[in-house]
């Protein structure tokens, strides 16, 4: 079973920078920005698509604010 990680981190992992993440996600950089430092204003129908394009399942990315990994 897979560790929780952050998005930021599911993000390294899959080998991608914010711009290439940004652009797979159908978002601007800046908006991905965002999420990374706060997660928890992600909507929801963006967390299935993170978890297809980061290949890591949406329920080991932490989506809240400020949590310890």
């Amino acid at each position: 079973m897979p560790k929780k990680i952050t998005l930021k981190a599911a993000r390294v992992n899959a080998g991608l920078t914010i711009k290439e993440a940004s652009k797979l996600l159908g978002v601007c950089e800046a908006t991905l920005i965002k999420w990374e430092k706060d997660p928890s204003i992600i909507q929801n129908k963006y967390r299935d698509i993170i978890s297809e394009v980061y290949d890591f399942p949406s329920d080991f990315i932490i989506f809240r604010k400020n949590s310890k990994v």
